[in-house]
């Protein structure tokens, strides 16, 4: 399984971006997608998620009304609106195989891809 984000960038505070991630050898339909990010200096975090089998989606409080994820067969999106400084953030794409009872955890995902840059400008 490979997954390649794409669609980062430099955008201006209050802009917009969409990234996209693909994934070879798997199915985002059977499985869950999420995006995470991790800014210089701190910890990665979840930032949002789906499950387009169950319809189950997961958004961090900090982007609810922001962002939103969709997903279609080999492909996760995750549109990103009203752009913050604090959205600054390497974003990873990543898939989830096994069955967990936490959501939207990065150690429950099973794949990463390598990450595409956001940077916000204030």
């Amino acid at each position: 399984v490979k997954l390649v984000e794409s669609g980062g960038g430099l955008v201006q505070a209050g802009g917009s971006l969409r990234l996209s991630c693909e994934a070879a050898g798997l199915d985002f339909d059977e499985y869950t997608a999420g995006w995470f990010r991790q800014a210089p200096g701190k910890e990665r975090e979840g930032v949002s998620c789906v499950t387009k089998l169950k319809g189950r989606t997961y958004y961090a409080d900090s982007v609810k009304g922001r962002f939103t994820i969709s997903s279609d067969n080999a492909n996760v999106y995750l549109q990103m609106n009203s752009l913050k400084s604090e959205d600054t953030a390497v974003y990873y794409c990543a898939a989830q195989t096994r069955p967990t009872h936490t959501y939207c955890a990065d150690w429950t995902m099973d794949y990463w891809g390598e990450g595409t840059l956001v940077t916000v400008s204030s």
